[in-house]
């Protein structure tokens, strides 16, 4: 039997918050999830990109300058969002965390709620899940080649997953697509790097998300009861496919060659294995010849387009509905990704490029329009958000949740909720602050690796601080152990 456990340590704020909607209205949730989403966007100040949607949403909501991940990598990432649970606690730090391991979700339905989408679901709410939110493609479980028994990956959360599969034929298809129904694991062999040859939007995957989301929209808009909808976009995920129309517009753009392009002296540097393991139209080198290095990121940049585009359609069509001002939006990057800088292309790094990501809030009567926020903000704060915002009617969770609310910064009540940012990966802590980065990973019989890095020279590990600067160190490890003693066990 799992004990009453309630949400935060915030707990008695939570409890009597008085609702933003009143006794009879609760919003409606959209939260737009987008992989490998990194805050390469016209709205973080890249005036090469193009993404005037996101763009729009960020001049009407908050945007978020330093949001980061738990985890580098898209399962465990989602695992934190969408459980509010610290891998500091969970040590979930794989894809299939979600489903196994210690900390997987019970497929019988607790007396407290395991997610977020659980938790609204049995506040009244109607839950639907639409593409990747957890980790798989569609919010079944599914390996790549397609085995697996299709149970929901998130036990008892989502009302309905009505992801549409089109001639892919399955998730993982979908998240692999190339044009006409062919993907990375249909046996074929295919592994092109990149694919622009689709004429409109709905010959793709992400073309025919949104296009499902308009129509769940539809359906939600007749219903009595507010609904959480998730809609996980894929691109800019590897490979990178968008139409003819998206290469041709960027493959003129004037765009940066990727800074510090060489390899760092430092020990979580990888051989970036799931980007060269596509076939590209140039030689694989490493770190590629610059010309190169400026395709692959055209062609990412080509992705973030596309995506934008999808994004734009969703939020038109919620406009149209008039549910724009019943509805707290959330844009959400699952994780960064590195684009030549540190000669890396791809995640799975504790470094602050793959950490860093995407994340913009529209709360309807409390966020002012074009804000821009430099606090440190966690994805295990989404949770503890939504419910200080929305006062769903069930608040018992099966662990407490290790974010905080986010509602202070939203209103403007607060400039931060945090001192350091904490994320993990592979046995390693890094640990954000307004200014640096340090990385630690302790060694059995060994001095533990220290990494300090100056983030206002460069956003890249380009020098060592660590043993120049040794009371920063300590300073900043003691900032992790006092906000990890914090979060209940």
């Amino acid at each position: 039997m799992f004990a009453r456990r309630f949400l935060t340590p915030l707990v008695l704020t939570l409890l009597l918050a008085t609702s933003l909607w009143g006794e009879e209205k609760q919003p409606n949730v959209l939260l737009i999830a987008v992989d490998d989403l990194r805050t390469e966007l016209g709205c973080y100040g890249l005036p090469y990109v193009e993404s005037p949607h996101l763009d729009k949403l960020a001049a009407e909501g908050l945007l978020f300058r330093n949001h980061y991940v738990q985890a580098p990598t898209c399962g465990a990432s989602r695992f934190a969002l969408l459980t509010g649970r610290s891998p500091s606690k969970t040590n979930a730090l794989q894809n299939t965390a979600f489903y196994s391991g210690n900390n997987k979700l019970s497929a019988e339905q607790l007396p407290s709620a395991q997610s977020m989408p659980e938790l609204f679901r049995r506040s009244g709410y109607h839950t639907v899940c639409i593409g990747k939110i957890s980790h798989t493609a569609d919010g079944k479980v599914f390996e790549y080649n397609g085995k697996g028994d299709g149970r929901d990956e998130v036990p008892n959360a989502w009302d309905e997953l009505p992801t549409p599969y089109g001639p892919w034929k399955r998730g993982w298809g979908l998240f692999f697509g190339y044009e006409g129904g062919s993907h990375r694991e249909d046996g074929t062999g295919r592994k092109d790097l990149m694919e622009f040859t689709a004429t409109r939007d709905e010959d793709l995957p992400d073309g025919m998300l949104a296009d499902a989301a308009i129509e769940s929209l539809k359906e939600l808009k007749e219903r009595k009861e507010p609904f959480f909808l998730g809609v996980g976009f894929i691109k800019p995920h590897l490979p990178f496919v968008a139409t003819k129309q998206d290469w041709e517009a960027v493959s003129k753009l004037d765009v940066p060659p990727p800074t510090a392009p060489e390899k760092p002296e430092s020990s979580f540097w990888h051989k970036s294995g799931e980007f060269y393991k596509y076939d590209a139209p140039y030689e694989k080198s490493n770190p590629l010849a610059t010309d190169d290095a400026l395709t692959a990121k055209r062609a990412y940049l080509a992705c973030v387009r596309y995506v934008d585009r999808q994004i734009g359609k969703v939020l038109d069509e919620l406009k149209r509905l008039d549910l724009e001002e019943d509805t707290i939006v959330i844009v959400w990057g699952d994780h960064g990704w590195h684009l030549g800088e540190s000669a890396l292309w791809g995640k799975h790094a504790p470094y602050e490029r793959t950490l860093k990501s995407t994340l913009i809030i529209r709360v309807p009567g409390v966020t002012e329009p074009g804000v821009v926020s430099d606090a440190l903000v966690d994805s295990i704060d989404l949770y503890p958000t939504l419910v200080d915002l929305c006062q769903p009617s069930f608040m018992q969770t099966t662990h407490p949740l290790d974010g905080v609310s986010l509602r202070p910064i939203l209103s403007g009540d607060a400039d931060q909720v945090h001192d350091v940012s904490l994320s993990y990966w592979r046995g390693a802590t890094s640990i954000r602050s307004p200014t640096h980065r340090l990385i630690v990973k302790e060694r059995k019989g060994k001095p533990p690796i220290t990494e300090l890095y100056d983030l206002q020279s460069s956003a890249d590990p380009t020098e060592n601080l660590a043993a120049s600067e040794p009371e920063r160190v300590a300073d900043l490890i003691a900032k992790k152990q006092a906000r990890e003693k914090s979060a209940k066990p």
